[in-house]
């Protein structure tokens, strides 16, 4: 075993996230040993197995529920010899650091108690985070404090907020390596003059060619020294339209989003979010600046040409630390070769990234695509305005158009998982119908994964459908499959990450939705789930910490301030939880479901005809749609009777805001009534 390598032990069943985790340190330049890969034949298995343990630099056990039910396996023995050897280790110096990929709990009696007195780290189905790549770096060349990150005792239980004259909380929510240049880089790039018009806004002045790598990074700007972005860590930023017809924008808008997608699927990759890229579009912005905001170390960017039956793309990624290109190329290709060309332009980053690709990339990348012109066409008519939508009409414009990509290729996936997702989200304008159209979800979300079943676009849809209809078991198989094959989509991350936090898988939960803010930091979407994910788990002051984050980030909105409205309402101090619930209202969102913020809290401050109006407020818009939040409202205003009878009402409705009754501190005042006792049972909420 090479010297500073890491040993992973893990039970068999999760030899896949294993080889997750594996790939993550192995793509850092960090060497691994695992016995899949490394055991040959004639070796003599325990005596390899003993060696290994007893040379490795850090030994990384695999926590998870496999390794709780396997009453034997020789990964624990491995796991002995590894405690064994850490009682001769000096306690200042890092050997163990172990990892859970799931929701196994600090305290399973099957796990050693060595493990057990260390802090774990959370890497839900082996999906190894840039920060812990890093820590592994940093604990392999002794930089971390003597190694004492490793060790870090558990710490003692947080107190819990007094319940007893404490209103608890709750919502309905909407329905609504650094790399080293070659100096072949350097070059001088050729570039057709019309293409280059968009590269001057952005790009850091050039160093001079002729200066080695090694003399070019000394004289880079001293702050891109402090700048150290994850390894393999990419932003796509929106391609120039140069067709010269503004309303050709939504092609080159979503040839530039499908690159991202494209990216992102190849899990060597740290893509940033599509809302967080596109936040640059038509701003003079420098690519260090971006790359900066986006935490990346490369940006790709390009422009479009489009005519009637071909397609010209040029596109180039720069090292945002120094501002070098470091590969440049231009594509002619007909219409009908457009995937080809994403392929090939994925494939191409990649390599200038130096980045060691697993598995069959080119079928991944195709997966769910269409080579029919017109179709595509109408996809990325779709998918633009899905982005750009302020109204039920332009999102039905938006559901018209996914039709009309799936009618034109019936083999087409990714137009019915996005057909899927958009019918769902009509919901929000529906009023009293909003069930209605989030059942209508469900039959494009199966034509998706029945035409495709490694789209992870498709098994989110059909999650986001099961959870609509409380089938909470199946959505749970639904989203591990969806966070599988993509885990560093933004998108799937934060809808499980709020999933998982609704059925009690808290860490599994917050892990994914950290996660998703990490990939797609100026998204405010991700910033509330967080805010909202950390009050289901009633972690507080963690919330408002997080809401402190996203304000730095991005712009307040009603969301971020009703939820931490109610966080501060849990901690008593009802005056800043009215002044937030207020703030949007008074902007004129006071019909949005979120408006019981102020219902629960004005009542908590005598102002029964206030807090009454708001309710009226709602059942006015929402019918009998928002059933669960009326019950949870009814809870807070200790009407137990009205809350029950609400609350069944919506079991009756199949509302899709009971998926959080779970974990809802809002319903605490009810948890003893047979009734909701009842209820809770009925919904078979998976372990």
């Amino acid at each position: 075993m090479p010297a500073g390598a890491v040993f992973l032990s893990y039970a068999s069943e999760d030899v896949a996230a294993a080889e997750r985790i594996a790939a993550s340190l192995r793509t850092a330049g960090i060497e691994v040993w695992i016995d899949k890969s490394e055991l040959r034949g004639g070796d003599a298995w325990d005596q390899t197995i003993r060696k290994q343990v007893k040379a490795c630099a850090l030994f990384i056990p695999i926590i998870s529920r496999h390794a709780h039910d396997r009453i034997e396996g020789y990964f624990r023995l491995e796991w002995k010899l590894a405690v064994d050897r850490s009682h001769l280790i000096a306690p200042d110096q890092a050997f163990l650091l172990p990892v859970a990929i799931d929701d196994t709990l600090q305290s399973d009696e099957r796990i050693p108690d060595r493990f057990r007195e260390l802090q774990w780290t959370r890497l839900p189905g082996g999906d190894a985070s840039p920060a812990f790549v890093e820590r592994v770096r940093r604990l392999l060349s002794h930089e971390a404090s003597s190694g004492r990150a490793a060790a870090t005792p558990v710490s003692p239980p947080r107190k819990a907020v007094p319940q007893s004259g404490t209103p608890g909380t709750g919502s309905w929510r909407s329905k609504a390596p650094v790399w080293l240049i070659s100096a072949v880089f350097l070059g001088v790039l050729a570039y057709i003059a019309i293409d280059k018009l968009w590269i001057s806004g952005r790009t850091s002045p050039p160093t001079p060619p002729a200066a080695p790598p090694t003399q070019a990074a000394a004289t880079a700007p001293a702050t891109a020294a402090a700048f150290n972005p994850p390894p393999h860590s990419i932003a796509v930023l929106p391609f120039v339209n140069m067709s010269g017809d503004k309303e050709q924008e939504y092609f080159s808008d979503g040839l530039s989003e499908e690159l991202l997608n494209d990216l992102a699927r190849i899990n060597e990759l740290q893509v940033a979010a599509r809302t967080s890229a596109f936040s640059f579009k038509g701003k003079e912005v420098d690519i260090g600046t971006i790359g900066r905001r986006l935490n990346v170390g490369t940006v790709l960017e390009g422009s479009v040409r489009r005519s009637a039956h071909t397609v010209r793309v040029t596109a180039q990624l720069i090292n945002a630390v120094t501002g070098f290109h470091m590969w440049s190329q231009s594509y002619d290709r007909d219409l009908g070769d457009v995937l080809k060309l994403q392929t090939e332009v994925a494939q191409a980053v990649s390599n200038a990234l130096k980045v060691t690709l697993l598995g069959d990339v080119p079928s991944k990348i195709r997966i769910g695509g269409t080579r029919s012109p017109a179709a595509y066409d109408a996809y990325l008519r779709a998918a633009s305005g899905q982005w750009n939508q302020h109204s039920a009409s332009e999102l039905m414009q938006v559901i018209d158009d996914y039709r009309e990509a799936a009618r034109l290729d019936p083999n087409f996936a990714l137009a019915f998982a996005e057909l899927s997702v958009s019918l769902g989200a009509y919901g929000q304008y529906a009023g009293p119908a909003v069930l209605d159209w989030k059942h209508r979800a469900r039959e494009p979300a199966l034509k998706a994964i029945a035409l495709a079943p490694d789209l992870a676009e498709g098994h989110l849809a059909l999650a986001s459908s099961l959870t609509d209809s409380l089938d909470f078991k199946g959505a749970s198989k639904e989203y591990a499959r969806a966070v599988a094959l993509a885990p560093g989509n933004a998108r799937v991350l934060r809808d499980y990450g709020v999933f998982a936090v609704s059925m009690g898988h808290t860490e599994a939960g917050l892990s994914a939705l950290r996660r998703a803010v990490a990939l797609d930091p100026l998204n405010a979407v991700s910033h509330s789930d967080l805010i909202e994910g950390l009050r289901l788990a009633r972690r507080y002051d963690e919330s408002l910490a997080a809401y402190r984050v996203a304000l730095s980030q991005v712009p307040d909105t009603a969301d971020m301030q009703w939820s931490s409205g109610l966080v501060y309402y849990a901690l008593g101090d009802i005056q800043r939880a009215r002044s937030l619930c207020e703030g949007k209202a008074k902007e004129g969102n006071a019909e949005e479901p979120w408006a019981g913020c102020l219902a629960i809290v004005y009542w908590k401050l005598g102002r029964s005809a206030d807090a009454e109006a708001w309710m009226e407020k709602n059942k006015a818009r929402w019918g009998d749609a928002a059933a669960a939040g009326y019950a949870a409202c009814y809870a807070q205003w200790g009407d137990a009777s009205k809350a029950l009878e609400w609350l069944e009402k919506a079991f009756r409705l199949r509302d899709v805001d009971l998926q959080s009754l779970k974990v809802d501190p809002l319903y605490d005042p009810l948890r003893h009534e047979p009734r909701f006792q009842a209820i809770e049972r009925a919904l078979k909420f998976p372990d």
